[in-house]
This record gives C-alpha cells, structure tokens and sequence, in this order.
C-alpha cells in the first residue's frame, strides 16, 4: 500500500465563543479524528452541515491550528500556519472552493487570479508564469485567450473550472475540494466531477473530497469517512461501506439517496429529531439521541473505530455486528 501522504492523528479543533456567546461553551467542531490521504487516493467525506467536514479539510490543509492532536504531511508536522515554512509547503497543496463566484476576486482578471500561487511562490519567471496559466486553461477546458477576461463573463461551471485552474497551478501533490459541484446546475456537476476524476489520474493527485452528494462521492473516491458532530461513525473503502454500510447513521444517509434503479433503493429511514449542539454533545456516542438502536450502554463511552474484517472497513458503533 502507498504510504500515507496526510495523515490525521486524533486531530481536534475547538472554537471559542465570541459576541453575545463569550462565555458559552467552546465548539469542538471536529473531535479526535483519523484520517489517511495516500498520494493518488481520494478520500470522500460525507456527514450533514456541521458536522465538522470542512473544519477537518483546513486543519489537513494548515489553514488552522488544531487545538489537539496532529497533523503531518509528507512525514513532517505541520507547520504554524502563517509561518514561513508554512506558505513554503502550501505550494504543494490546492484548495477548490464551493462557491464559484465568491472565491473570485470581480475587480481582476482570471488568468491573474489563476497565477497569483505562481507569483507568490516566485518558482517561474513572467513568460513561464503565463505559459503555466495558459496550460492550466487548456487542461480545465477554457480557452487561454480569455485570460483577460473578468469572473463575470464566465459561466458557474467556468467559474468552477477557473477555481480548479488557480488550485492546481502550482502542482500541489494534496487538493482540498470543498463542496466544489453543491452551486451548480447537475448537468454542470457532471462534467467538473468528470474534470476532477481526469486530473486526479493524470496527475496522482491525492485528494479529501467533501460532499453531500453520495452517487458523486461514490464514483469519485476510492475511500470515504462519515462524520457526525465532529466524529468518524464510520470509513472504509467506498464500494464496501455503500453496499453494507454498518454504522446507523450511514445507513440513515444512504436511504435518502435518490436512485433511479427501484431494485438498489434502500427503505428511507427517518431520523428522530435534529443534530444536538456541538458546544453540547451527547455523552458516549453522540449520535444516539437520534439513533433507532441505541440503548443504555451507548451513553457511557465514546464508541472506538473497530475494524470487523480485514478490509479496513471500521465503525464506531457497538451495535454494528446487528445492523451489518
């Protein structure tokens, strides 16, 4: 197997309360995680708003400072974001926004904002920044003589691809995609899905795929984490975890995928209540004040991640052998 190119080890992050909320309890947005991102692997993350999914991207990213736990990319600690040694390492690392047009400065040029990581950076001179942007036009599908052009005179799935182009224009070796088709029509979704799938094998990517959309993640990703208030329910390769999902909650998000085929849709299963507050989680399994199986035991411990074969399929549940 590849050797891990990041990897999360017990990884937290807490944000403390500001405004009218200073003196509540503090977040703990993403809470004790694992996670491995192998170079040319993609990782799906999937779990409901606020589970933590994009807090867990920017702190594998150094985008922030985890409050526990660490982070190390290539074998090497993360170091303090800002820092200098910081910025050196994040020429090796993209992000892809979800909105398309926020992410885009209105007031300049794209092929400008698709070479700012080129000139931060300061690897290439003038011509050979304007040959890069010009490639990574051509590579994402637009045509290099629009690099003049504004954000408004694109389309959404332009202005996606345009997001792709600036990520990747520095050869990252690790891309963050953070909802990065959730905006845009789903005839558009195919293809900047399709994009993504053709760069990551062209250039062995890796890459932490974070989406609500199940089929997308599905065909994209070779391996997925469900999370749950800031926890791992479950992870394991895509194909075993979508056939015979274990944990309840995986099982919740897999009914209400829409499917075409009458034969492959699941019985929906309707989750009593609404996600708990993250300042004030559950004690045990956080998720079983809304979960179908719980009982007395699920409250006295936090369930750990355990393996049930030997596919690296793992679930934090201590019901999983009656669901699966």
């Amino acid at each position: 197997m590849t050797a891990p190119l990041v990897v999360a080890d017990a990884v937290e992050m807490s944000f403390a309360p500001r405004g009218i909320m200073a003196r509540g309890r503090p977040v703990r947005a993403v809470a004790g995680v694992d996670a491995t991102v192998a170079a040319g692997e993609a990782l799906g993350v999937v779990g409901e708003s606020g589970s933590g999914k994009s807090t867990l991207g920017r702190l594998l990213l150094g985008l922030l400072a985890a409050t526990g736990g660490s982070v190390r990319f290539d074998g090497e600690a993360l170091p303090k974001p800002g820092s200098a040694a910081w910025r050196r390492l994040r020429a090796r690392m993209g992000l892809v926004f979800q909105d398309p047009f926020g992410s885009l400065d209105a007031r300049r040029s794209v092929g400008a904002q698709v070479m700012d990581g080129l000139t931060i950076h300061g690897t290439l001179s003038g011509p050979e920044r304007e040959a890069k942007v010009a490639e990574m036009f051509r590579r994402v599908g637009l045509d290099p003589t629009r690099m003049g052009a504004y954000p408004h005179e694109f389309s959404g799935g332009q202005r996606q691809r345009l997001g792709i182009a600036r990520a990747l224009a520095t050869s990252p070796d690790f891309l963050v995609a953070d909802e990065p088709v959730s905006a845009l029509d789903v005839s558009i979704q195919a293809q900047v899905v399709r994009l993504l799938a053709d760069l990551r094998g062209d250039l062995g990517l890796a890459m932490l795929f974070i989406s609500h959309d199940l089929p997308v993640v599905r065909h994209l990703c070779d391996r997925v984490i469900v999370m749950y208030l800031g926890r791992v329910m479950e992870e394991g390769p895509v194909a075993q975890v979508f056939a015979r999902p274990l944990h309840p909650y995986t099982v919740a998000l897999l009914s209400a995928t829409p499917m075409l085929d009458p034969a492959r849709r699941a019985k929906r299963v309707i989750l009593p209540g609404e996600p708990p507050s993250p300042s004030n989680p559950p004690s045990g399994c956080v998720f079983r004040t809304r979960c179908l199986h719980a009982r007395p035991a699920c409250a006295e411990a936090v369930p750990p991640l355990r393996s049930l074969d030997q596919s690296g399929h793992r679930v934090a549940c201590i019901r999983a052998e009656e669901i699966g």
